[in-house]
C-alpha cells in the first residue's frame, strides 16, 4: 500500500464484507489495518491531494470538500450496517501504517471504552423547522387610519409571530422530552441556520439520540407519528447514522488525529 494513510474509523474486527461497490476518498476501496483488538478503517490517498500544505487549500474549497466528505460518508455508512463505527474525522490522514498504529496504542484504551458504550446502538437526529403561516388573503391588515392605528397593527402582528414562535419551541421540547424516555442518550446541537441549510423556516429543534438497534424502529415509528400534528412544523428523521453526536471524539480529537508527516 503505497500514498498516506487516510483513516475512516476505528472498530472490532468483523467478519461481514462491505458493499462491493463502496469506495472511499480518491476512489481507493476501503481496507483493514489491525491492531492489537481493534481495526483500522483506511484507504491510500495521494500526497498531492492530503499532503498538509495542499490539504489546507483544499478545506478550502467546497466543491472538494463536499465530494470528499460524500466519500467519507459512503465508507461510514458502510461499516453502520455490518458493525460500530468509531468515526474519524474527515481527512485524518498518516504517512504510513506505522503512524496509524502509533495512534491507535497511544487511543487504545479510549477507543475501546467508547465502542463498549456505542456496541449495538446507532444515531437518529431529528429537526423542526416551524414555517411562519402566511395571512389569509380575506384577511389582509386593514389601512393604518392614523399613525397610532400603525403602531397598534404592528404590535398585534409582533405578539402572533411570538405567539407562534413560543407555541413552536414548546412542541419542540415536549417532542425532546418523550424521544429522550425512548433512547439512552441525547444531545441538542446549536439550530441550523437556515441561509447554510437551505432549509425554510426557522430550526427550533436540532436533536441527536442515541438508540439501541434493537429499538429502532419503535422510535422511529414515533417520530412518524407525531408528523403533521402542527400544520405549521415540519419533522424531519434522519439515520440511522453512525454515533457521530455520542463518540467523543472532540475531546480527543488533538491527540488521536495525525496529519501526513507524523
Amino acid at each position: 500500500m503505497s500514498g498516506l494513510r487516510y483513516v475512516y474509523a476505528i472498530c472490532r474486527p468483523f467478519d461481514a464484507a462491505l458493499q462491493a461497490q463502496v469506495t472511499g476518498v480518491d476512489g481507493a476501496p476501503p481496507g483493514q489495518l489491525s491492531h492489537h483488538g481493534l481495526i483500522a478503517v483506511v484507504g491510500t490517498v495521494p500526497e498531492r491531494d492530503f499532503a498538509e500544505e495542499p490539504l489546507r487549500h483544499h478545506l478550502e474549497d467546497l466543491d472538494w470538500l463536499s465530494a470528499t466528505a460524500r466519500a467519507h460518508q459512503a465508507v461510514i455508512d458502510a461499516l453502520t450496517v455490518v458493525t460500530t463505527p468509531l468515526p474519524m474525522r474527515l481527512a485524518t490522514v498518516f504517512r504510513d501504517d506505522a503512524g496509524v498504529r502509533v495512534m491507535m496504542e497511544e487511543r487504545e484504551a479510549a477507543f475501546l471504552r467508547t465502542l463498549d458504550r456505542l456496541d449495538g446502538r446507532v444515531e437518529w437526529g431529528v429537526k423542526i423547522h416551524a414555517e411562519a403561516e402566511p395571512a389569509p388573503a380575506a384577511e389582509k391588515p386593514e389601512k393604518a387610519a392614523s399613525g397610532r392605528d400603525y403602531l397598534r397593527q404592528r404590535r398585534q402582528r409582533n405578539r402572533a409571530h411570538e405567539e407562534m414562535w413560543e407555541s413552536a419551541e414548546k412542541f419542540a421540547r415536549r417532542l425532546h422530552d418523550t424521544l429522550c424516555g425512548h433512547a439512552e442518550d441525547a444531545r441538542l446541537h446549536a439550530p441550523q441556520n437556515s441561509a447554510l441549510s437551505q432549509e425554510s423556516g426557522r430550526n427550533v429543534l436540532n436533536a441527536a439520540y442515541l438508540v439501541p438497534r434493537s429499538e429502532s424502529e419503535a422510535f422511529v415509528e414515533l417520530v412518524e407519528r407525531v408528523k403533521g400534528e402542527e400544520s405549521s412544523l415540519r419533522v424531519e428523521l434522519t439515520g440511522p447514522w453512525a454515533a457521530y453526536s455520542f463518540a467523543g471524539l472532540e475531546e480527543d480529537a488533538d491527540d488521536a488525529v495525525g496529519e501526513a508527516g507524523s
